[in-house]
């Protein structure tokens, strides 16, 4: 009986649970309907756990009372709505801009009241704020104003164009979002406001433009700038910085700001100077991208206007950034310092139920648990999402992380990282931990692994110093003892009055012969270039088979110094490890000189041959061998607190080289220092003249090829 009973009860409550699913299908989470990734350093991109799964879709359920039926509910959807908001009582409020209305929902998306003036109607608002002491700010965009009412809905303020000598006679006050400060400032978004944010203060008088974008500036641009004159530059069509599509505010009062079309800065974050705080934050601040989905803030700043289309961000209570990509549909969310943390979204296809997928996403915002509501304007509704477990682990180590909490992260990071060993956050959070912990060894490896120059370079340079103090007394003895025999073989010598150095020179055995001697005039050169280079063409000093071995050695050089330099200046190394394209690289530049340069000097009544524009090419390479090589090894004992001696040295190697080149062309053709510059000059346009014609030779044979392809074809199926 009591196995009956248990059997009775296990099936009472699977029973409830399936009719709880079905009764309230936006709990029952399954499969979610898109892939979340993140993106790393390496511009590595890969799928990670769901962080927001669907939870509800709102307000497409909205009834009113009709008019003309007394008693009888009339379905009044969404049209087109552009805004959305969510005040710290949980409570949506919805910019309805095709309805124009402002409408507010609760918690659970039941309609509270609709905000419609009906004495000053809104035509087509696209902006809602809520105020912490409950004033709503509209911006009423078809009505060029602001309009500010109390917690009942009624309407205290409306603000229109100001009045100032400041703001161009060509401004259109078209309000499409506002924010407003604790002080009560506006910051108001138009279209078209390329000078930015306007900034009013609570009476609606002009503060001043905020925040606006920097005008971006091409070659071309500056080529222009500097050979037109005054009046035909004037002609040119002007070139304005974006307008700032979107607006929103932290609660530690920082501004942030989107923008579509700009190549760089379309996500800011802006203290009350208006300055940008994310420029050089982060862990990975130098990495670019090209805006496909979700990468990094700094890569969205160097993301082409043509790419990545930022619509509308929030900004949730732990100071996390959420942003929607209106052209990829792609939601990216970012911490406080531009990290990014995951991505995820896609087309929606046709779809237009489908739980958490959207078409076209208009607006974001987040509650007070952090929850994403995402607004579709072409599927009228508003689509909740809510963190996943390893959401919530994410957002709880990245906050202790980002509080210098690094110790009480680690047992959440661990917990994400045995989740997935390849979310790089993790490993940072873990590194840092380590670091603090005093476990260098075990920092380095995990900064490393997470690709973070600065954290690795710091954790190294610790163990560096354990290391020089623990050997420093080793170290001074064996040093005193070299110094001492050094000393004692000296008076040796000099006592027994052995003269090695004499006899080896005497001795016929160690006449250098001619290859040693074309291999020792490399060391001539590097004291004295211009005769050294004269001497290769006029008194035979260099050999084609010296010059093709100080050249292969320089090319092994050139491919030692990009595939061994340290990490910490070459991070790239960990995932580029091939030298191929390297390689290929250097000795077509090389070849294309040399051909360049002796067809040029041909012309130029030049003095050299093709074998010594050869040879003095590859002698001028030798600075590969003789500095690259060395920084290259020394490279791995540096950190960055020594980067200004390393790129002192790497950026000095390829002056050398220059430097070399330009000598050897003198030396070799005999020119002066003007007729040197002008061949150099020539030298340079005809490799791009050669490059264009090898482009237009193999594109034309490859369409020959296709040409006589397709022939064949035709015959073959004859």
């Amino acid at each position: 009986m009591h196995r009956r009973h248990l059997l009775r009860l296990a099936s009472l409550v699977l029973l409830t649970s399936i009719a709880a699913a079905l009764a309230y299908p936006h709990v029952a989470w399954g499969d979610v309907p898109y892939q979340t990734y993140y993106r790393d350093n390496y511009d590595q991109q890969y799928q990670i756990q769901t962080a927001y799964k669907p939870a509800a879709a709102l307000g497409r359920e909205l009834f009113l009372e009709d008019p003309k039926k007394p008693g009888v509910l009339k379905h009044s959807p969404l049209n087109q709505p552009q805004d959305l908001f969510i005040d710290n009582n949980n409570h949506i409020y919805i910019a309805d801009t095709g309805n124009n209305r402002i409408v507010q929902l609760d918690e659970q998306g039941s309609l509270i009241r609709l905000l419609t003036l009906e004495d000053n109607p809104l035509n087509r608002p696209q902006g809602i704020y809520v105020h912490d002491n409950g004033d709503i700010y509209i911006a009423d965009t078809g009505n060029h104003r602001i309009l500010r009412l109390n917690q009942a809905g009624e309407l205290i303020k409306e603000i229109v164009r100001p009045q100032s000598k400041l703001i161009p006679s060509s401004f259109k006050f078209d309000p499409v979002k506002v924010v407003v400060d604790k002080r009560g400032f506006l910051y108001i978004a138009t279209l078209g406001g390329y000078q930015g944010l306007l900034q009013l203060d609570p009476q609606g008088a002009f503060q001043g433009f905020f925040g606006a974008n920097k005008t971006s500036a091409s070659f071309i641009d500056s080529v222009k700038r500097l050979l037109y004159s005054r009046e035909m530059y004037e002609r040119e069509i002007s070139k304005l910085p974006g307008s700032i599509t979107s607006v929103d505010k932290s609660k530690e009062g920082f501004i942030y700001t989107v923008t579509k079309e700009v190549n760089k800065g379309q996500l800011k974050k802006l203290n009350i100077a208006g300055l940008d705080q994310l420029t050089g934050k982060g862990e990975f601040a130098d990495s670019m991208s090209d805006g496909r989905f979700g990468e990094s803030i700094r890569e969205r700043r160097s993301a082409s206007a043509g790419s990545a289309q930022l619509n509308d961000l929030t900004v949730d209570r732990d100071s996390n950034m959420t942003v929607i990509d209106s052209r990829l549909n792609v939601v990216s969310q970012y911490d406080g310092n531009g990290n990014l943390l995951f991505y995820w979204g896609g087309a929606a296809g046709d779809t237009t139920t489908k739980l958490g997928l959207v078409r076209i996403p208009s607006a974001i915002a987040s509650d007070s648990a952090n929850q994403l509501y995402i607004l579709d304007s072409e599927n009228n509704v508003v689509q909740k999402y809510v963190l996943s477990e390893f959401g919530k682990l994410v957002h709880q180590a990245n906050g202790l992380t980002q509080d210098g909490r690094y110790e009480e992260s680690e047992p959440y990071w661990k917990e994400v990282y045995r989740q997935n060993a390849y979310y790089v956050p993790a490993v940072l959070g873990l590194a840092k931990a380590a670091y603090q912990k005093g476990e260098y060894k075990k920092a380095q490896k995990l900064f490393r692994d997470a690709g973070w120059a600065q954290g690795y370079s710091d954790s190294y340079w610790q163990n560096r110093l354990l290391w020089f103090q623990n050997k420093f007394g080793l170290f001074m003895n064996v040093m005193i003892l070299l110094f001492v025999l050094a000393f004692l073989i000296r008076f040796i010598l000099r006592r027994l009055n052995v003269q090695i150095i004499q006899k080896r020179k005497a001795s016929p055995s160690h006449t250098p012969t001619k290859l040693r001697g074309q291999l020792g005039h490399a060391l001539y050169i590097v004291k004295h270039p211009l005769d050294g280079f004269y001497g290769i063409r006029h008194e035979g000093r260099g050999g084609l088979l010296s010059a093709t071995i100080l050249l292969l050695l320089a090319l092994a050089a050139y491919g030692f110094i990009r595939s061994r330099t340290s990490f910490i200046f070459n991070p790239s190394v960990i995932v580029d490890v091939g030298i191929l394209n390297a390689l290929l690289q250097f000795g077509i530049f090389w070849i294309g000189f040399v051909t360049a340069n002796y067809l040029t000097s041909s012309l130029s009544q030049g003095e050299g041959r093709f074998r010594d524009v050869y040879t003095a090419s590859a002698y001028a390479m030798t600075p590969f061998i003789w500095v690259g090589v060395p920084l290259t090894i020394l490279s791995g004992v540096m950190t960055l607190n020594e980067q200004s001696i390393y790129y002192f040295l790497h950026y000095g190697l390829y002056g050398w080289a220059a430097l070399l080149l330009f000598w050897q062309v003198q030396g070799v053709q005999n020119f002066s220092v003007g007729e040197a510059v002008k061949n150099l000059l020539l030298t340079i346009l005809t490799m791009f003249v050669i490059a264009i014609l090898l482009f237009i030779v193999f594109s034309l044979t490859n369409e020959l090829v296709r040409f006589i392809y397709s022939i064949y074809q035709e015959v073959a199926i004859r």
